[in-house]
């Protein structure tokens, strides 16, 4: 009885340890007494316990690893360069296991993750010195898509595909950093300052305009008013002819009626303090004669001016 318990359980114990689960997205290398035998993908599985062991439990995920590099640019700026490389092992099944990438991945590298970050640094040192300053910053995709693809083509042989390769910042030194600052502030200066320029050229040049048109509507605006004083002058002297009244006459008269008009608006706008008049409102025709004596002699003189 105690020999049955016995063989039974060795039975158990040797049921468990032939048998395995190997979960979703990873692989077992399996090994018999110590050599490469076969790998099993996700599902149950038996092995030949004592003999047979798991040698590795490769993972199918895609992991990423983080550095920072140190690199020079073409204008000799040191850089500090913060890289994340996603890389996975291949799954690309050859025509015998050691063709494959899970073969690959165990057996070629004994620290794949660092020999990959050494190919990395190697292709961004190579690459970067080929541009300057701005131009690594305006083309860092394009830089890590170029080492990307050069560090695929290598670590693929050692079954590992390279996804993708991020730069996902740039490091400065600090004075270089302060000099970028300040004359990236200079630059903003100059275009605020342009601007200001550009509105305040297009704000004179604006009042220019505005001036010169209402002065041009001014100037039409005097023309017409001396159009129609002229106009109202020639009515009113051919209305007091056909009353009977020389020429002559009616010029008198009409001199007389302005002084009289222009009296008139002195004594309504009231701005002027001192006014000369006659001390006897007599000596008024008197004045008005001098004016009319003067008026024709001015006539006179330009006549025979005329006639000379």
């Amino acid at each position: 009885m105690y020999l049955m318990l016995v063989a039974l359980v060795l039975i158990v114990i040797l049921v468990a340890l032939s048998v395995f689960i190997v979960p979703q997205q990873k692989a077992y290398i399996i090994e018999r007494l110590g050599k490469f035998n076969r790998f099993n993908t996700a599902g149950l599985h038996f092995r030949i316990p004592l003999i047979e062991t798991v040698a590795a439990r490769v993972d199918l995920r895609t992991s990423q690893t983080e550095f920072s590099i140190d690199a020079k640019t073409r204008d000799n700026v040191t850089v500090t360069m913060d890289i994340a490389a996603q890389f996975r092992v291949s799954t690309t099944q050859g025509a015998t296991p050691q063709e494959s990438g899970i073969w690959r991945s165990f057996y070629m590298l004994s620290n794949p993750v660092g020999q990959m970050r050494s190919y990395l640094i190697d292709a961004l040192r190579s690459a970067v010195p080929q541009y300057t300053l701005d131009e690594v910053f305006d083309r860092k995709d394009a830089i890590a898509r170029d080492v990307n693809e050069t560090v695929s083509e290598l670590m693929v042989d050692y079954g590992y595909d390279v996804v993708s390769t991020l730069i996902t910042s740039i490091g400065l030194p600090p004075d270089v950093e302060r000099s970028m600052n300040s004359i990236n502030s200079a630059q903003r200066e100059k275009v605020a300052a342009q601007s200001l320029a550009d509105a305040e050229r297009i704000k004179v040049v604006t009042e220019a305009k505005a001036q010169a048109e209402a002065m041009e509507e001014a100037g039409r605006g005097i023309a017409a008013q001396r159009r129609a004083i002229a106009d109202g002058i020639a009515d009113s002297l051919a209305v007091i002819q056909e009353s009977g009244i020389s020429a002559a006459e009616a010029n008198q008269l009409f001199v007389f009626t302005q002084w009289t008009d222009m009296m008139s608006e002195f004594a309504k706008s009231g701005r002027q303090s001192t006014v000369v008049l006659p001390s006897d409102f007599n000596q008024t025709a008197s004045m008005f004669s001098q004016m009319l004596v003067a008026t024709e002699a001015a006539e006179e003189r330009d006549a025979a001016r005329e006639a000379e």
